[in-house]
């Protein structure tokens, strides 16, 4: 299953200043009144410069004269306000899917409680147009007219300008578009090995915690497995840790630009001796509106086992994500981490994990000296055999830590050995699962940040999806939800507590009379930082297939910082 290669705004409060006196004002005297004798001319003419001068000085002179005022405070002091989002975007990559794979797309938005009313989501493939924005032709000015003079639409005579299209709506060629909140909308990507990626957007009531998953079914004799992943923002950094392009490995980055202006990417490899230079991996560029992928073999510069990847935007927003196929061990997305940090959390080792790879990387700026810690039922622990890892600087470093969960759920975690010399540094770590007939699936975890105030996972099927939560640090009450199915049903809440340092899993609520796919939510009701996974099983052929997400923040909120009106802020 190859694919081609292509190559507060804040204002601060000043005092006013003091009007002029009176005997200030009335000291200039015009030079030559009548009734002045010509001898004080000049000294009158010398007084009123003087006089002038102070006036000046007095009303701008402020600033110089009295130290700063403090910066401007709401009325009462009040805190920032919170406000909803109005709109909010995702990419999702191209399915790596063969010629007999499937791919769903499911989009969901949790009920709201905000006053937001109206809007749309959509998804819509990104496919390269015909014809760039920048190469279309301009139509010809009416005959008779002359150059640059306005045509009769735009100056509003004759046949009327076309309207502009709504930037709000879902457009007419949408893949697939969300109704309401609170029920997920389903539906296939486009069939074969050359499907687009897509962009995701939701206005509106739809857009806070907007969330669109994407899981690939294979099943072919080389190359089964469950690829799954939440569509990501764009940005303009990506790091990957846990690739490869050694033995049966075939992995690609996949890059998705949904914007109307091209981008250029460059690709960045790190392996056991640090960076691996290849011309080929710099200024990729992606044309508006595309996606492209790049086999990580044909910029490697040979097989590496274990590789981190950083994927640099120069100019321009992407999408990007990476898939890994090791042959009939396994494939799945390998997903994006959480930015450099000395502690890296990854949620979602499963109890019946036979094998599991940690691969880390460091930056060039120092090495990094790491504990490694597993979070189990009753707290953290740190495994037997499998203390700390040593990665030199801007290297790659990885450890085999076998059978490590020890039919335990867990969740694992990276921090300095000596808090004094803290590393950033990028993990990810790959779980096998073995079958009795000894087939084997993989997926890959990563760095997480935590829940925060509400996370949403879109596609879960009945019987199938395991919801894992770990707290980071105090003991922390989380409500779980499964909403409405896509085709109806009720929504389910189950309340979860964790102690301290603790992991717990739970199958996903599933909604009574559940008819299609539904959504999972998280919601932290009290307690610690909590991060959560969700994994998804779908068994096939005697293949234990599998997949794992991370859930994270939506940050369906901003805060809004309070204003007040400031007029001195211009004397300063």
């Amino acid at each position: 299953m190859k694919k081609p290669a292509f190559g507060k705004k804040s204002a601060a409060r000043a005092e006013q200043p003091a009007e002029p006196s009176a005997a200030a004002a009335g000291a200039a005297e015009p030079a030559g009144a009548p009734g002045t004798a010509p001898g004080r001319s000049a000294g009158k003419t010398t007084q009123s410069l003087l006089a002038a001068a102070v006036v000046l000085a007095a009303v701008f002179g402020i600033a110089e004269l009295r130290p700063p005022a403090g910066p401007a405070k709401a009325d009462g002091g009040a805190a920032p306000s919170t406000a909803q989002v109005e709109r909010t975007a995702a990419v999702c990559p191209q399915p790596f899917q063969g010629l007999t794979g499937s791919t769903t797309l499911t989009a969901y938005t949790p009920p709201g409680t905000g006053s937001a009313t109206g809007g749309a989501g959509w998804l819509s493939e990104q496919a390269a147009p015909a014809t760039p924005p920048s190469a279309a032709p301009s139509a010809p000015a009416p005959s008779g007219s002359p150059a640059g003079a306005p045509s009769a639409a735009a100056s509003g005579s004759g046949a009327p300008a076309t309207p502009a299209p709504d930037k709000n709506a879902a457009p007419a060629d949408a893949k697939l578009t969300l109704g309401k909140p609170g029920t997920p909308a389903t539906g296939p990507a486009s069939n074969g090995d050359a499907a687009p990626g897509t962009g995701a957007v939701a206005t509106g009531a739809l857009a806070p915690g907007f969330t669109v998953s994407q899981t690939t079914v294979v099943t072919e004799q080389r190359g089964t497995g469950l690829s799954g992943l939440t569509c990501t923002p764009e940005s303009t950094s990506f790091w990957f840790a846990g690739a490869s392009t050694a033995g049966d490995r075939v992995d690609y980055v996949s890059l998705v630009n949904p914007e109307s202006s091209a981008a250029v990417v460059d690709i960045k490899l790190y392996g056991d001796k640090g960076l691996i230079d290849n011309d080929a991996a710099n200024g990729i560029a992606v044309a508006p509106g595309s996606s492209q992928s790049v086999l990580l073999s044909t910029i490697s510069k040979g097989a590496v086992t274990d590789l981190a990847v950083h994927v640099v935007v120069r100019s321009g927003r992407i999408g990007a994500a990476l898939h890994a196929a090791d042959g009939a061990k396994g494939a799945d997305r390998v997903p994006a981490s959480a930015e450099p940090a000395a502690t890296q959390v990854m949620p979602g080792l499963p109890a019946d994990a036979t094998a599991a790879r940690l691969v880390v990387w460091a930056p060039p700026e120092d090495d990094a000296d790491l504990k490694i810690q597993l979070s189990g039922k009753n707290g953290w622990f740190t495994p037997a055999g499998n203390e700390s890892i040593h990665v030199k600087a801007g290297m790659v470093a990885a450890v085999d830590l076998g059978k490590v969960t020890r039919d335990e759920v867990a969740g694992l975690r990276l921090s300095p050995s000596d808090d004094r010399h803290p590393t950033k540094i990028v993990a990810g770590l790959r779980v096998d699962r073995t079958g009795g007939n000894g087939k084997s699936e993989a997926a890959w975890l990563t760095g997480s940040g935590p829940v925060g105030a509400r996370a949403t996972v879109a596609d879960n099927r009945a019987g199938a999806s395991t919801i894992f939560l770990t707290s980071t640090g105090d003991a922390a009450t989380v409500k779980v939800t499964g909403s409405a199915g896509s085709g109806g049903g009720t929504p389910a809440t189950k309340e979860v507590q964790l102690p301290a340092g603790g992991t717990v899993a739970i199958p996903a609520p599933e909604p009574a009379g559940l008819n299609g796919v539904f959504a999972v939510t998280v919601e932290t009701e009290s307690g610690g930082p909590v991060v959560a996974a969700r994994m998804l099983a779908l068994p096939a052929k005697d293949v234990p297939m599998f997949t794992v997400q991370a859930l994270r923040d939506d940050h369906s909120t901003v805060q809004v910082p309070q204003a007040t009106q400031d007029p001195g802020v211009v004397l300063r």
